[in-house]
This record gives structure tokens, C-alpha cells and sequence, in this order.
């Protein structure tokens, strides 16, 4: 029989050792969670080292309507620098096409960005990849057909800001060796709030299983525009 002291009181009443032990794990996961949390949000910067030879802008959602409002501040982000530089740079839009989405996400970042008057003979299409790890691994092989090399050139990245640190450790990991970021707002809340809950997470998942860069038969830059049509 228990004795009325056997177990701690908490609230007034009698605490089982296993509950215990499940709080505890619970206040060990918030901790965890929160130290992702801060390092996913301690990286939600523009960082630009010096002068970028290309831009990769990573995909998103593309709706009916066409990109979603987080893949439209990347666009807009990335225009927005884009139209201030004395002369274009290859610009590659990176993302495939979902089972839920109309078009790839690269030829819809494509179309806007012609839309909105950036030249197609600078935008190059990847419209393979299906996660960060393959936008990086397959932006690479393409970067190399343009004649440029992501160990040794400035490659500039695009992406929500809550993105850009898993991002940047992937292409760290991939072997791109002079790596900007530029952090777009992410202007759609209910989108944003998720994200807070999924990056973390995400993070977690990219650094212990996307160990090796994904490799892919990637069109060369003259194919990669007679896929879209520039």
C-alpha cells in the first residue's frame, strides 16, 4: 500500500512516477524545440559576401492562380535586387511539379519573372527537384553547364527567411563554397505560422539523413531553356 507522502503532491494531487517521467520528456522536447526554434530564426537574414555570380531562387507551393504568396515575396524579393544590379545574372528557379500543383514550380517562377520584365535568356529552369536538398544538388550540376563553379564562385540563394538556415547548411554540406543568402518576408501568416512548427523539424531531418548531394542527369543551360520555351 502507497503511503500518503510516497509521491510528490503537485496541484494538490498525488503525481504518478510515470507522469512523471512523460513531463519531464515533454519539458526536455519544448527545450529542444526551442533551441531548433532560435537557430532557424537566428539565420532569417540577408547575408551577401560579395558579388554573386548567379541566383538560385528555391521553389514553393504553386497554386491554380499560380506561386503562392510565399513563393511570390521570394520572387519579388529576388526582383527587387535583381532590377537594382548594373547587368543581369543567371538567374536558376528551382522546384518540380507536385501531384497538387498545375505547372512545376520552376516554370512558374519563370513566367513571373518574365512577367514582371527580367530577361529569359538569363533564367534557367531545374524543374526536377522535390525538396531543398535536391534543389541544391541539382542547381549545382546546373550552375556547372553555365561554366560556373559552386566551390569557387559567389551563389547567391532566395528563399523565405525561415528557410534559408537549413538552406545554407545544405549547401555548406554540398560543397558550394561562397554561399549569400537573400531572406524574403514571408507575408502570409497562416503559411508563416506553420512554418514555425515544420522548420525545426525539418532541420532535423535534413541534418541527420541529407548526407550526400543529390545527383540528377541536369539538362544543360541551352536544353533547360528550350524546356520552357525562352
Amino acid at each position: 500500500m502507497k503511503s500518503e507522502n510516497e509521491y510528490r503532491i503537485y496541484g494538490g494531487k498525488n503525481l504518478h512516477p510515470l507522469l512523471r517521467v512523460v513531463m519531464g520528456l515533454v519539458g526536455v522536447g519544448l527545450i529542444c524545440f526551442a533551441i531548433l526554434a532560435a537557430i532557424v530564426y537566428a539565420g532569417e537574414r540577408t547575408d551577401i559576401q560579395g558579388t554573386p555570380r548567379a541566383m538560385i531562387i528555391l521553389g514553393c507551393k504553386v497554386e491554380e492562380s499560380g506561386p503562392s504568396q510565399l513563393l511570390q515575396d521570394r520572387l519579388d524579393t529576388a526582383l527587387e535586387y535583381l532590377n537594382g544590379l548594373d547587368s543581369p545574372i543567371p538567374v536558376i528557379v528551382s522546384g518540380g511539379q507536385g501531384l497538387d500543383e498545375p505547372v512545376s514550380e520552376a516554370a512558374s517562377m519563370a513566367d513571373y519573372l518574365i512577367e514582371a520584365g527580367y530577361s529569359d535568356a538569363y533564367i534557367y529552369l531545374e524543374d526536377n527537384s522535390h525538396n531543398t536538398a535536391e534543389n541544391l544538388g541539382y542547381s549545382a550540376a546546373l550552375l556547372e553547364s553555365l561554366f560556373l563553379d559552386p566551390a569557387e564562385d559567389e551563389i547567391l540563394i532566395v528563399s523565405n527567411g525561415f528557410h534559408l538556415t537549413r538552406a545554407r547548411m545544405l549547401a555548406d554540406r554540398f560543397g558550394y563554397g561562397h554561399v549569400s543568402t537573400l531572406a524574403a518576408p514571408s507575408s502570409h501568416l497562416p503559411s508563416r505560422i506553420s512554418m514555425f512548427f515544420r522548420e525545426p523539424l525539418a532541420l532535423v531531418k535534413s541534418f541527420l539523413f541529407d548526407r550526400e548531394m543529390p545527383q540528377i542527369a541536369t539538362p544543360t543551360a541551352e536544353v533547360s531553356q528550350m524546356i520552357y520555351g525562352g
